[in-house]
């Protein structure tokens, strides 16, 4: 039976059951997304947990996670489909060699040469093509990357879920994919793209939200800890989510009963991943870190 969705509480749980804790915005953006069959547009800075969404989502739903990353450059070909040239002249070859070539009219060689057989998929395509009892979960990755163009295409290509290969025709997605946006807003995504999706700007979490995601994310750990003891501090790139993570659990597996200045300083880089804030860091005293560091009730 195809996945679905009855409530905000389930989404929420679901997710929070597949390690990451949602709050009450998030789970009724993608609670109606999931209704509606709407992108869904996920702003916010670096490291806060956008791309995570998509990939908890396909563990949850069972739904292949098919991730399309943007860049500089981007096109159809790279996010559609492309044609196996080397697979095609192989073809062409093995004509020739079996005497098929000779045998064959042109038009009709030719025509083998554009059949699904030597069709590649690139993410797109792969997404509204699928066949799967579950939808899949199509992550379109830092889409303020692309270049323009790519994005009205993309705006074209998710309003009815269909894309045309001239030489087979449309393809038609027979359940929309549940697409998951994500943009670190190093250029304003156009509006008509926002205008087709559910929006939804994810935050850095709150001093107590924090606390509660490394102990979801990592109940190993002893000593909670959290990038609180950065704040204030002017870096240049703050740790994110992920990065705090990955502090709790260096210190967990060197055995850190309790913070020091040392063990702070020999583990920045699992942290800071800025020579300068590191700097900042050491300069601001690593005493005082160590101290603040440490949650009430580790």
């Amino acid at each position: 039976m195809a996945f679905e969705a009855t409530d905000v509480e389930q989404v929420r749980q679901g997710l929070r059951d597949h390690d990451y804790l949602a709050d009450e915005g998030l789970a009724t953006t993608l609670f109606l997304a999931l209704k509606l069959h709407r992108p869904v547009l996920l702003e916010g800075e670096a490291g806060v947990g956008k791309t995570e969404v998509a990939k908890v989502l396909s563990r949850w739903t069972g739904g292949e996670l098919i991730r399309l990353q943007c860049y500089e450059g981007l096109d159809s070909g790279q996010a559609v489909y492309e044609w196996d040239y080397s697979r095609q002249l192989l073809h062409l070859r093995a004509a020739e060699a079996t005497g098929i070539a000779a045998t064959e009219a042109v038009a009709e060689l030719e025509d083998e040469l554009y059949t699904e057989k030597f069709l590649v998929k690139r993410p797109l395509l792969e997404a509204i093509s699928s066949s799967a009892e579950d939808p899949p979960i199509l992550l379109i990755d830092e889409v303020d990357r692309a270049d323009d163009e790519f994005e009205a295409f993309l705006l074209e290509v998710l309003s009815d879920y269909t894309i045309t290969v001239p030489e087979l025709g449309t393809f038609r997605a027979e359940r929309p994919p549940i697409v998951i946006i994500t943009s670190n807003r190093t250029r304003d995504v156009h509006d008509a793209l926002k205008r087709r999706s559910l929006y939804h700007w994810v935050e850095h979490p709150d001093f107590e939200r924090e606390v509660q995601i490394v102990q979801l994310r990592a109940p190993e750990v002893p000593e909670r800890l959290t990038r609180q003891a950065f704040r204030g501090l002017g870096l240049y790139k703050p740790p994110g989510v992920a990065e705090t993570i990955d502090w709790a659990q260096a210190l967990a597996l060197l055995g850190t009963e309790k913070l020091t200045a040392a063990t702070v300083d020999a583990t920045l880089g699992t942290v800071l991943k800025y020579r300068e804030d590191q700097e900042r860091v050491r300069t601001e005293g690593l005493d005082d870190l160590a101290a603040n560091a440490v949650l009430r009730g580790g």
